[in-house]
């Protein structure tokens, strides 16, 4: 990996290819996520509860303040945000507490999460709002990803380096990102073309 594995308060930085990944699963399923939004199946709030529960995993200031900012806007309390940025769900109503956790435990395996806990979302929700679900958690995985990267470069840029990460593997994440976005975005198209599932799993790895 470039840079150190982990990342304060045990988080850790996600290797080039471990990126390219996420970059193709968020392109791949983030029409789920709109499909899900104009179908009313989730609502705003309910996507920036997984984002933000999702942002708390991977330890995203860029992502926390954009999405703190957009969890205000849409109507969400200054409580409840701080208590899911510090990994406590009491506020999240009943009916999306799985969701959240599913989203955490999504984040925790890097995007490879054991199957029983899909099935369970699947269960709960059907399948068309768990695919929603999924978009909402592969779109913002993508954004922490790579907002980690940005963030430490700037802060590196003001003379505060981020001690989880090193220079190189900053610009080097830049570059590949750059990279990736045009073939990233060729597999997502062969693969829904293809009909490729949506997910994989823990031991599909």
């Amino acid at each position: 990996m470039g840079g150190k594995d982990e990342m304060a308060h045990g988080k850790k930085l996600y290797s080039v290819y471990e990126s390219y990944r996420i970059f193709y699963k968020g392109l791949f399923t983030i029409r789920y996520m709109f499909k899900s939004k104009k179908k009313k199946e989730l609502s705003p709030q309910f996507i920036e509860r997984i984002m933000l529960a999702v942002t708390e995993v991977n330890n995203c200031a860029v992502c926390s303040y954009v999405h703190t900012k957009m969890a205000l806007e849409k109507g969400m309390g200054d409580d409840e945000i701080r208590k899911i940025l510090a990994g406590v769900m009491d506020d999240v109503p009943s009916d999306e507490v799985a969701a959240v956790m599913f989203a955490q435990h999504y984040a925790d395996t890097g995007g490879n999460p054991a199957i029983e806990s899909w099935q369970c979302i699947v269960e709960t929700y059907g399948m068309s709002k768990a695919k929603g679900i999924l978009g909402t958690i592969c779109t913002i995985m993508l954004g922490n990803t790579y907002g980690i990267v940005w963030s430490s470069l700037f802060n590196r840029l003001r003379g505060k380096p981020d001690q989880r990460s090193n220079l190189l593997y900053e610009v080097s994440m830049i570059i590949t990102g750059i990279i990736f976005l045009p073939i990233a975005f060729t597999h997502a198209i062969i693969s829904v073309l293809l009909g490729m599932p949506v997910i994989t799993f823990l031991k599909d790895t």
